[in-house]
């Protein structure tokens, strides 16, 4: 049995009650009827941020041989860094990178896993409408996640105002941007590097809200890359800058 669930509302509510555990998101079935402890478990996750979710029942059926009750926790493999604790450490000339949607656990893992190796110092995600760290991404990173600080955030936009603040620049992607990645000077900086889902991109919002919006030229009239590539070949223009001028 996979031990990043926690089945059933009591085991759920002191799941709940832990400041030890990191909880992704609770399930909870469609067909369950309102008790007090069912009560107990929204409002918990609601003071603590943590998204639950009522879904079909068929979503319990690989969960049949226990006693789940109807609730299902599933817990994060690591423990997310607070932003406001990272903005109060120095950075110079740093990196991190900020994901708008990414819902595949194999495309977080993988640029969890090309983070790292490029040094970057942190990633940031929301905890609505964006995969959370799980076993899979655990395992696509190679470990990786436990050699960067996870940061979550109830808001990419508040998330942004407050790295502004602290003196970092927002370089947002999108296809139709003028500047090509390799146009910016990223060595003199704190890059706070922006990328969206796939089918999505990144919102308007935060694109509107970023200092520079920037595009991967292509050869071929072509959808796009995979996230996970396009953030490395940016991430490695910038290690490729910073080694050129530090000789």
């Amino acid at each position: 049995m996979d031990g990043n669930i926690i089945f059933g509302k009591n085991s759920v509510i002191e799941a709940l009650s832990s400041e030890g555990r990191e909880i992704n998101k609770i399930l909870i079935s469609k067909n369950l009827h309102s008790d007090a402890k069912l009560e107990k478990i929204k409002e918990l996750a609601r003071q603590r941020g943590i998204t639950y979710q009522f879904v079909a029942k068929e979503k319990f059926a690989d969960y049949a041989e226990v006693n789940h009750q109807g609730v299902i926790a599933q817990i994060s493999p690591v423990k997310y860094y607070d932003l406001d604790d990272f903005l109060e450490e120095p950075h110079t000339n740093e990196t991190l990178i900020i994901l708008d949607g990414i819902e595949d656990a194999h495309n977080l893992g993988a640029i969890i896993r090309t983070a790292v190796c490029a040094g970057v110092i942190a990633i940031v995600i929301p905890s609505r409408r964006s995969v959370q760290v799980n076993a899979t991404v655990e395992k696509t990173s190679a470990g990786a996640v436990n050699r960067i600080k996870i940061i979550k955030v109830n808001s990419l936009s508040n998330a942004m105002e407050k790295l502004k603040k602290s003196d970092w620049w927002i370089i947002a992607t999108d296809a139709s941007a003028e500047d090509n990645y390799y146009d910016i000077d990223y060595t003199d900086m704190n890059t706070a590097l922006i990328m969206g889902a796939e089918h999505a991109g990144i919102s308007k919002s935060l694109l509107k809200a970023s200092d520079y919006v920037i595009k991967i030229p292509m050869l071929q009239k072509f959808n796009s890359l995979n996230v996970s590539n396009a953030m490395a070949i940016i991430t490695f223009e910038i290690v490729r800058q910073k080694i050129t001028k530090n000789g």
